[in-house]
């Protein structure tokens, strides 16, 4: 991603707890980037990483939250620091940047906020009920911010791949204890993600291509579901919801209270008047 910004001739204040990771990248861009060291489970490190970007470039335009890692196992088997390091990475993490970008973005008006997110954050799957917890409790977060900063100037857009060709599944993805009962399901995805023949289909490249072409889109989405696979899964995931919002609605509506009417007949009602004036 910040490859790809760089090329386009931007300025990236890029964020790391290792900046010399970046030195290779800051002799190629020396006026375009600024390394800065930040952990995203440290707020204090987010606002002070916030405050001298701002004050190197004296703006901030489009802001990543992309900090995060997986981990696989049986939600009974992960140790409680397995749960707290998903938690604090992958929903506080953001959370923190946010919070801590809104007051610039506010003052200008303007800015564009991209929330790396999941399919995972959509949909459950066996094996990575931690992970997303997380990424499901960041689809909620940005939402709800979403609501509160549009008539603000400022844009948000929830990017949720599926399977890409990062270190997603690679070095950085840890494990919980096997427990056998689970073989069949979490197992199943364990011996998935640590088959060495095994890729993923998504393209890494064009991913963030298409992050950056998005934030120059003067209408863009606020949910933008990356990979072919990902589509797959939420049109099923989808069908499944709907299919079973319609088999249980009379019980659903049968618990409003006597007194206050059917809403879903109300709204009709609202929406019929509303044409008819």
């Amino acid at each position: 991603m910040t490859e790809a910004v760089l090329a386009k001739g931007d300025q990236v204040a890029a964020t790391a707890r290792q900046p010399e990771q970046l030195k290779e990248l800051a002799a190629k861009y020396p006026d375009q980037l600024f390394p800065v060291k930040m952990d995203v489970t440290s707020e204090d490190q987010v606002n002070e990483a916030v405050a001298r970007s701002i004050l190197r470039f004296g703006r901030l335009d489009v802001v990543v939250n992309n900090a995060g890692f997986g981990i696989t196992g049986a939600a009974e088997a992960f140790t409680k620091d397995q749960v707290t390091s998903q938690i604090d990475t992958n929903l506080y993490g953001p959370i923190y940047v946010t919070r801590a970008v809104l007051p610039q973005l506010r003052k200008q008006r303007s800015g564009h906020i991209l929330q790396i997110s999941s399919i995972g954050g959509r949909i459950g799957a066996p094996g990575l009920s931690i992970y997303q917890a997380a990424k499901f409790g960041l689809v909620g977060f940005s939402e709800a911010v979403s609501k509160e900063i549009a008539p603000l100037g400022i844009k948000l857009t929830i990017v949720e791949p599926g399977g890409f060709r990062t270190d997603w599944a690679g070095d950085s993805m840890s494990f919980a204890r096997p427990i056998d009962d689970y073989a069949s399901t979490v197992g199943a995805r364990e011996r998935l993600f640590k088959d060495p023949d095994f890729k993923f289909i998504g393209d890494p490249a064009k991913a963030a291509k298409v992050m950056v072409d998005v934030v120059d889109n003067p209408e863009p989405p606020l949910h933008l579901v990356l990979g072919s696979e990902a589509v797959s899964l939420l049109k099923k995931a989808e069908a499944v919801r709907q299919a079973e919002l319609e088999k249980w609605l009379l019980v659903s509506v049968s618990t409003d209270h006597e007194e206050a009417g059917n809403f879903i007949d109300t709204e009709l009602s609202r929406l019929i008047a509303g044409k008819n004036k």
